[in-house]
């Protein structure tokens, strides 16, 4: 975009009609010119009709012949070439523009994940900037038709909201750009689990600048990505190279369901390798049920064991005081127990509610 104030002439001219202004002026053939210049007739004749450029090489040739600099060639070359690539950016930006709307622009605006722009075409050039695509048949390609599988190995096509759903995975990746961290270690990250089931337990106000900490010395990436308008995810988890990457809504804003997440996340790292990309409370074509279950099991296993779940219940009925002295136990949450019993609809939801802490992101 222009900086104020700033002239941007409406349309710029080939080189070639400055030389042949000039040729005539000098009163000179583009046979003569091109015997003088060294070039073909036939190469001349192209770059006064605008067919071919004014390289490097012809605009010190002309210099000695016009008594031009070179400079003043290669400028209005490039002067031209940036009017012409700029014209075609516009009819790409044109024909994206059906593209734009598919997605949730107004909250994306809101969140400050595009720019406060106001017209149609600057939103879509803030759209093509934000996934990093020069066109839209590129956004397509990579989410859709699967041309980087190493890159991104699921289509959207089938999910019901693709649009969304790549915005909320794109934010994520450029979240995670602003992370260093460790070279990945599995040892490590397993190693880590016990530190992060203790902050579970006692989900202190930075919870989650403790979990990003203690993940990237481990060489694990966890970004907090909010809900977007029609992209209903929980979480997700993918590699980024040898990177891999948890990216947490913390849709339903309560702490239980907010680790049963991470965990979840977590299973798919420590269980599932590089290939996938998991999406959590989204239905797409390659989605594996059965690593799901085992995520779920990974799980349940950092938050609440089977086994545990089946103590608290055989002690029913159950008090607030036996919840709390079970949590403190089994080091895990209140609403852990609390939130898996509801569920299970082994207890009334009026039970214990106001263990539930809200997830708030600092």
């Amino acid at each position: 975009m222009a900086k104020q104030n700033q002239y941007v002439p409406p349309i710029v001219f080939h080189p070639g009609e400055t030389l042949a202004e000039k040729l005539e002026e000098m009163e000179m053939g583009p046979k003569e010119f091109a015997l003088r210049a060294g070039k073909p007739e036939k190469t001349i004749i192209a770059v006064l009709t605008g067919k071919s450029a004014i390289t490097p090489d012809m605009a010190v040739q002309f210099e000695n012949v016009t008594r031009i600099p070179a400079n003043f060639w290669m400028n209005h070359q490039r002067s031209y070439d940036e009017f012409i690539a700029r014209e075609k950016q516009k009819l790409t930006i044109e024909e994206a523009v059906d593209w734009a709307k598919l997605f949730p622009l107004s909250d994306m605006i809101k969140k400050g994940w595009l720019p406060p722009v106001g017209t149609m075409q600057e939103k879509t050039m803030a759209m093509l900037a934000f996934f990093g695509f020069s066109d839209h048949t590129g956004w397509e390609e990579y989410y859709f038709g699967q041309q980087l599988k190493v890159a991104f190995r699921i289509s959207l096509a089938q999910t019901n909201e693709p649009y969304a759903i790549s915005a909320w995975l794109r934010k994520g990746e450029l979240q995670a750009a602003e992370l260093v961290a460790n070279n990945y270690s599995e040892k490590k990250f397993k190693e880590t689990l016990p530190a992060l089931k203790s902050i579970m337990a006692t989900h202190p106000k930075d919870f989650f600048n403790q979990l990003q900490i203690i993940c990237l010395d481990a060489g694990v990436k966890v970004v907090h990505t909010p809900c977007i308008n029609k992209a209903p995810i929980s979480g997700s988890t993918r590699w980024l190279k040898d990177t891999p990457l948890i990216q947490l809504t913390g849709r339903y804003k309560r702490n239980d369901s907010f680790w049963f997440t991470f965990f979840h996340e977590a299973g798919h790292i420590l269980l599932h390798g590089k290939k996938d990309i998991f999406l959590e409370k989204v239905d797409y074509s390659d989605k594996d049920l059965e690593k799901e279950r085992e995520a779920d099991e990974f799980a349940c296993k950092w938050t609440l064991t089977e086994e545990q779940e089946a103590e608290i219940i055989n002690a029913a009925p159950l008090s607030e005081d036996d919840i709390r002295a079970f949590a403190k136990q089994f080091n895990t949450h209140p609403a852990i127990i609390i939130g898996r019993l509801q569920h299970k609809k082994l207890i009334p939801f009026s039970l214990g509610r106001n263990y539930f802490e809200p997830v708030i992101f600092s």
